[in-house]
């Protein structure tokens, strides 16, 4: 199961309007002076900010925006990708998900996509999933995979925790959820393990250019730590021009990357988790 925003993908919603205040004046300058026009009232609306009717106009304006916006959180406020806080309590309760203790907006959001892809009978690899993942707060992603010519279902579990392997509370609690009668289907046999296989340390050489700050080399191990926690999930292969790519943020000249020697691949059901990160100051250069 994906761990990235399930919306991503997917373009503004026309109901939530994008607003432009300057517009929006402009309009209603240009409906005043042709109102003024209609009726015969020699005025004419000047530029400055001192006019009483631009500064009214500006105002109503103003207002305007004001309420268009009011509308557009409205609007948001009922959509899934764009609700938050007690709102998106309300729009996950629509499809019977809870928050659990500590969640955060996104781990919601995602959950109850998943819940609504769940919702197909048979138990599907999105049943177990979001039954798993309502086990524990602390569950950063779940994969459901059966093995070629073995009917046990193996239930994968990586952990938010730093390492990404779950604490035996953690695969009790999952293990508790989908076994029980509510959601286990009477044939299944179930296995739930922990879903990092490799721990792979990371050794680069650095080199700033002149200009840049020395914290840019400072915040790089943990930069690209929460960018590993953020991104990926079960099934992600930890490329080298991934490493790269985070590292070479501005203000650096050059990473050159020891280790790893080559990309590690992820097998299906499996994770990999970052070890030791060990960045090297060598120096700058243009």
């Amino acid at each position: 199961m994906s761990n990235h925003n399930p919306f991503a993908h997917l373009p503004r919603p026309q109901m939530i309007e994008q607003i432009d205040i300057e517009a929006i004046v402009t309009a209603h300058m240009a409906d005043l002076k042709e109102r003024l026009h209609a009726a015969g009232i020699p005025y004419n609306v000047e530029t400055t900010g001192y006019d009483p009717a631009r500064i009214q106009t500006e105002t109503n304006g103003y207002r305007e925006t004001l309420l268009r916006t009011r509308i557009n959180d409205a609007t948001a406020a009922n959509l899934l990708a764009f609700a938050g806080g007690i709102d998106l309590d309300y729009v996950a309760g629509f499809y019977d998900v809870e928050r659990l203790a500590g969640e955060t907006d996104d781990a919601l959001r995602l959950r109850t996509n998943l819940a609504i892809k769940a919702r197909s009978p048979g138990g599907s690899a999105f049943w177990y999933a979001a039954a798993a993942r309502r086990a524990d707060v602390r569950i950063r992603d779940i994969a459901v995979y059966r093995e070629p010519f073995w009917p046990i279902i193996h239930i994968a579990v990586l952990s938010s925790v730093p390492g990404g392997i779950p604490d035996q509370a953690m695969l009790d609690a999952v293990t508790a959820e989908v076994m029980s009668d509510r959601v286990r289907l009477i044939n299944d046999t179930l296995v739930v393990e922990p879903a990092v296989t490799q721990v792979i340390d990371i050794e680069a050489d650095i080199v700033l250019l002149p200009s840049a700050p020395q914290a840019v080399f400072e915040g790089l191990s943990a930069a690209l730590a929460a960018a590993w926690h953020t991104e990926t999930g079960i099934g992600f292969d930890l490329e080298r021009s991934w490493i790269e790519a985070r590292l070479h943020v501005d203000g650096i000249k050059r990473v050159d990357l020891r280790q790893p020697a080559a990309s590690a691949v992820a097998p299906a059901g499996t994770a990999i988790s970052l070890g030791e990160i060990r960045l090297t100051f060598s120096g700058r250069d243009y």
